[in-house]
């Protein structure tokens, strides 16, 4: 998941300055045949997982509306990881075949998407194309922005601006969805602009068509109901402003992480030029064990996002395996290794200094 910001690219002109980093052949092939026997989803996992993920989230958003002092604050907390944990699997949706994990979709929507205002639809059609090996880190990719290249104030402000996702939310599907079925040009506004959860603002998202334009319609209708009930339900205090507002803050935490491990999920640092696979895993960042917190900002599998990068197919619960045996079978000098990080710390330190690098 990302939030859209608009952000000044900067000039292509250096963009042949750099060196090409060539495919790592043999990483490649050492990546495909040691996970030849990790593709296969478990759905006990997924649903389990997800299920106790929401299902804690909500009470504990309940604690955080019902409780008072230190223990609204502990509810709020446990309310913005464990829903942040039910979202992330947003993620899974985009590359696991519908058809092994039946009604998936359906019940993440349901559960999750619907209620946070952040359907499918927004991710489905979109992240793809940030995994197409012509498009990563180009203009034609909706994730991606080189923030190590840009302005120092574009960091804080990247997250920043996260916060304001759930109204932006509630104001896209409550308001400008019903007024955009009275005029077209409103409507291709929020289709090209409103309706991707991306972060480049040259992205242009093109209208749905397929079995993605019905899974679209009824999101967007279950969403734009949801968004309007709510309204009304605040507005003549059906729903107390204190318990909306707690809500609303809960729901910007769940942004607000999730804006951060995107801070950190890339290097950042390609200026629009075509990469080869091995280059979009070295500016891709694993962090694996033995650190703890990872699993916490990076849930579901999200701390190997180097490593999904190269095996987009293997669902989450199999990483952890799919890096073990990789790190065992590749030499010490491959460049698997160096897509390994510490933790965040580290990594925003390094992201923030690099904007404040002059550059030629």
């Amino acid at each position: 998941m990302a939030t859209a910001l608009s952000f000044e690219r900067p000039g292509a002109d250096t963009a042949s300055a750099r060196p090409r980093i060539a495919d790592d052949v043999a990483l490649l092939r050492a990546a495909a045949e040691l996970s030849r026997d990790l593709n296969g989803v478990k759905p006990a996992v997924y649903w389990g997982d997800f299920i106790v993920s929401a299902v804690l989230g909500y009470a504990a958003l309940a604690g955080a509306i019902l409780l008072a002092g230190a223990w609204a604050w502990v509810s709020g907390l446990v309310a913005i990881l464990a829903l942040y944990r039910a979202g992330s699997f947003i993620h899974e949706l985009t590359h696991i075949k519908h058809r092994d994990l039946p009604w998936f979709r359906f019940g993440w929507n349901a559960l999750v998407g619907a209620p946070l205002l952040v359907p499918s639809f927004m991710y489905e059609g979109v992240h793809n194309l940030h995994h197409n090996k012509t498009r990563y880190g180009t203009v034609e990719d909706p994730e991606y922005l080189p923030l190590a290249l840009m302005k120092p104030w574009t960091v804080p402000l990247f997250v920043i601006v996260s916060a304001l996702a759930p109204v932006a939310m509630l104001i896209r599907f409550g308001v400008l969805t019903p007024l955009s079925l009275l005029n077209v040009k409103l409507r291709q506004l929020i289709v090209e602009r409103f309706s991707g959860l991306q972060i480049n603002p040259l992205f242009r998202r093109r209208p749905p068509d397929g079995e993605l334009k019905r899974q679209w319609y009824a999101q967007e209708a279950a969403c734009t109901i949801w968004a309007i009930a709510l309204i009304a339900l605040v507005t003549t205090g059906a729903i107390p402003l204190r318990a909306f507002l707690i809500f609303l803050a809960v729901a910007a935490g769940v942004m607000v992480l999730n804006q951060v491990r995107t801070l950190v999920a890339h290097l950042w640092e390609n200026e629009g030029e075509a990469m080869t696979v091995t280059a979009q895993y070295l500016d891709t960042v694993n962090v694996p064990p033995p650190t703890l917190l990872p699993a916490l900002w990076a849930p579901v599998g999200l701390r190997y996002h180097a490593l999904h990068h190269l095996l987009p197919g293997v669902p989450y619960h199999n990483l952890a395996e799919a890096h073990r045996r990789i790190t065992a079978a590749v030499e010490p000098a491959s460049p698997y290794h160096k897509a390994s990080y510490a933790g965040l710390p580290g990594l925003v330190s390094d992201l923030t200094r690099k904007t404040f690098t002059p550059r030629s």
